[in-house]
This record gives structure tokens, sequence and C-alpha cells, in this order.
């Protein structure tokens, strides 16, 4: 399926990560110019030498606006924003999970970082009458068992569906995709009280197709990426 978005800007931030990466692929095969951003330069080089095509790179740090906007008004246009830059579930200390300093912490860290960098692309996405933005969250945020998980995975959701309804209409959408447990090699089982497991490849074939022309009409919407969490609507 042609996605009608060859020729389109690309930038995908958290771009040196696991997703990062696989969604770089995904696009770069629709013939998008993909531009990676991320805080580490070696991680960025690494990334972009991982790819078969040649990928421009950004030094980019969420937790600073001046950052974001610095970023984008480099590029000049982007057409598409992938937010995939938050520390990983497992970094978080599990000692502390309840505690206010490590939730609001970990809560700006994604959440505030993806909306900083909304914050410098929406503008210009509303400008030219196009926009994608997906924002990757994950299944914690409809599970209990960690405070800080929940907190910062379903702020992302919220403030992407208030988003997406401040620009509808506008040709700019803006949807959360939320994995389970990415692997290699993904279980084809599904435990009580878990989310299903996915390879980050399957992950970015949904990434990339709500950036599709074809996708204009979905906006708001959080899809799950591996069983949506067994026993949990």
């Amino acid at each position: 399926m042609d996605l009608g978005i060859a020729g389109r800007t690309a930038l995908i931030v958290g771009g040196s990560g696991l997703l990062g990466r696989a969604v770089a692929a995904a696009l770069l095969a629709e013939d998008v110019r993909v531009v990676l951003a991320a805080r580490d330069e070696t991680r960025l080089a690494d990334a972009a030498h991982s790819l078969d095509d040649e990928v421009a790179c950004l030094t980019l740090d969420t937790a600073d606006p001046a950052s974001a906007r610095a970023a984008v008004d480099r590029l000049g246009t982007v057409d598409i924003l992938v937010n995939a830059a938050a520390p990983p579930a497992h970094t978080m200390d599990q000692s502390r999970d309840r505690e206010p300093s490590q939730i609001l912490s970990a809560l700006d860290a994604k959440a505030g970082g993806y909306l900083r960098v909304m914050d410098a692309v929406l503008p210009g996405m509303r400008e030219s009458g196009f926009g994608r933005v997906v924002n990757i969250s994950g299944q914690n945020a409809h599970l209990t068992r960690s405070v800080t998980g929940a907190v910062r995975n379903q702020a992302v959701i919220t403030a992407s569906k208030a988003l997406a309804d401040a620009y509808a209409g506008t040709g700019v959408t803006i949807n959360v995709v939320n994995p389970g447990v990415v692997t290699a090699d993904p279980s084809p089982t599904t435990a009580p009280a878990a989310g299903g497991e996915s390879t980050p490849e399957q992950v970015a074939a949904l990434v990339a197709f709500l950036c599709s022309t074809q996708a204009a009409t979905i906006s708001g919407e959080s899809i799950a990426v591996g069983h949506r969490v067994f026993g949990v609507q």
C-alpha cells in the first residue's frame, strides 16, 4: 500500500532507540525524509549508520523548550512527528514508585517532553494544513501495578486526546500507540492482567499507517500493539 507520504519530512524524537529506529525504517520505505533526534550524538550516529538510507540527525533535549524549538526551526518543515523519547519503564526505581518526586519527574520526562516538542511543531502543521503526530505511550496506562508507570503513560493519552480535539478539522491528526512488551521474539500467548508482546517492526507498521493520507480521519485515538491488556476493557 502506498501511504501517500513520499517526500514528507518526519521528525522522530527518540530516534536512537529501538522503536525509533524501527519507525525510521518503516517511513524510509515510504520515501519519507527522516530526521532522527535525541540527546546523545553517538547513539544518533549509530542509529543512522544502522539504517540503509541516509538520515539526518539532530540533538534535541525534550526537557528544554528552547532545544525543541531550535530543532524545529532548523528543519523548517515538519510534516510528521513521532515522540518516542522517554526512559524505559524498567529504569524506574520500584522502591520509589509511590513517591511524588519520582512520579512527577517521570511525568515530566515523558508527557512533558512530548508536549514541549508538540508545542514547537503543531503551529507549523496547522499553517500547512497537514500534520501527523504519533506519541508512543504504553499499556501500563491501563494498569495500576505501578503508580509511576500509570501516571506518566495515561498523561500522554489524555494530553494527546485534548490536543487532537483542539486541532480537529485542520488536517492535523494526533494519536497514541501503546505497545506492550516489545521484543524480537514475541510470545503468541497473553497472560491475565498483562499486555501482549510485539516486535519493533509491528509497532512501527501501525505508526507508519497513522502517518498516512489514508489515516486522515483517525485522530484522538489510543491504540494497543500486542493484545490489549488481557481482561481489561
